[in-house]
């Protein structure tokens, strides 16, 4: 954008967008161009800036309130007593003159641009018009460009970045799908009824939040796919079109233990009881894709192999071990030092007893190489 209005004669030294953003991480995103540099700068800001010094004294803030324009010439000292550190900053690094406009979207939605010159003039009338003409070709753009980008966010914040690909490459349909092979592992969260019925609501969210967290990023990290939270569990899979799929489902789970050990101490500290859980562990075919009524699809994995899985989780409140894997997942997994047989237990839905083992907690790294 920078090097085109160059071209056409703008004395343009610096230039900025400014985006809310609808990530669950962040609040919002500054995307930066400065003349002579080799690619922009993308920063993005968390929630709660909004209250930082660093924004109740920028001309976002004013944009955002409601001004039209912030115009500000650099090279004229102000004695207003107000705090213009931002401004000071841009002054130093040699500029002469800035001025920001809103980038007004569909529905009431307020973003930011902003321009900053280095001419010892700043910028004429004549650039200020050329700018300001631009400015609902930049919010036409900009609005395409962010509603793509927050699609995509959305869907990957909601049903994870494997689904979001293949919903948005079209995979719509109700019944659509494909059968995959894949580690599947399920895992709940011990008398959550109870501490949900005690606990006031707020602590209640936080702790689902920290009991998440631990179990989610060791899933992400090692290539898993997190497809539903339901309530206080969750379904995930880790596809057998990786060779190692199984080990690292246990590499996940051994991280998760560590990770729910830690906050665990935490709560004991606060005089809480820990936390309890239950993972069940199987591998399998499933089938991949949309179910659901004709107005409203869920994108999960369903079949006899997830069945499995949940009975297993179910199980580890009766032989009062956290993780329990069926002999198929072992046996692919090939971590034996890692597991112990517990015998074979009657599941529901299965003709035979299933050999059931449970994980010890760790799979060594030349066992994954078997």
């Amino acid at each position: 954008m920078l090097d085109r209005l160059l071209e056409a004669g703008l004395p343009v030294a610096r230039a900025s967008l400014h985006f809310r953003t609808m990530n669950p991480q962040w609040l919002g995103a500054r995307i930066l161009w400065r003349k002579g540099m080799a690619e922009t700068e993308i920063r993005t800001f968390d929630y709660g800036v909004e209250e930082t010094p660093e924004y109740l004294n920028s001309p976002v803030q004013k944009i955002n309130s409601g001004a039209d324009e912030v115009r500000w010439r650099l090279s004229e000292g102000t004695d207003d007593g107000s705090d213009h550190s931002f401004y000071d900053d841009l002054r130093t690094s040699g500029l002469t003159d800035y001025v920001a406009w809103p980038l007004d979207h569909t529905l009431g939605k307020r973003h930011v641009i902003s321009f900053a010159s280095d001419e010892p003039g700043g910028f004429s009338i004549d650039d200020m018009a050329f700018l300001a003409n631009l400015i609902p070709a930049f919010s036409l753009v900009s609005e395409i460009r962010l509603k793509n980008r927050l699609a995509r966010t959305l869907l990957e914040t909601y049903v994870g970045p494997h689904a979001s690909e293949q919903i948005l490459a079209g995979a719509t349909t109700r019944g659509s799908g494909v059968t995959v092979g894949a580690a599947i592992m399920i895992c709940d969260l011990r008398d959550f009824t109870a501490i949900s019925d005690i606990w006031p609501r707020d602590d209640v969210i936080e702790l689902l939040n920290g009991y998440f967290d631990a179990m989610s990023e060791p899933i992400e990290k090692h290539g898993g796919e997190i497809l539903k939270f339901m309530g206080d569990g969750l379904l995930a899979i880790f596809p057998l079109s990786k060779p190692t799929a199984c080990t690292d489902l246990l590499h996940a789970i051994s991280e998760a233990q560590a990770e729910m050990a830690a906050l665990n101490r935490g709560h004991v500290e606060a005089g809480r009881k820990p936390l309890g859980y239950g993972i069940g562990v199987h591998v399998g075919d499933v089938m991949y894709g949309n179910i659901g009524s004709r107005k409203r699809l869920d994108f999960t994995v369903i079949g006899p192999a997830v069945n499995i899985a949940s009975r297993l989780e179910n199980l580890t409140k009766e032989i009062k071990r956290p993780v329990l894997l069926s002999k198929a997942f072992a046996d692919m997994a090939a971590c034996r030092s890692s597991v112990e047989s517990l015998g074979s237990y009657p599941i529901r839905g299965v003709g035979e007893p299933v050999e059931v083992f449970a994980f010890l907690g760790q799979c060594e790294a030349e066992e994954m190489k078997d």
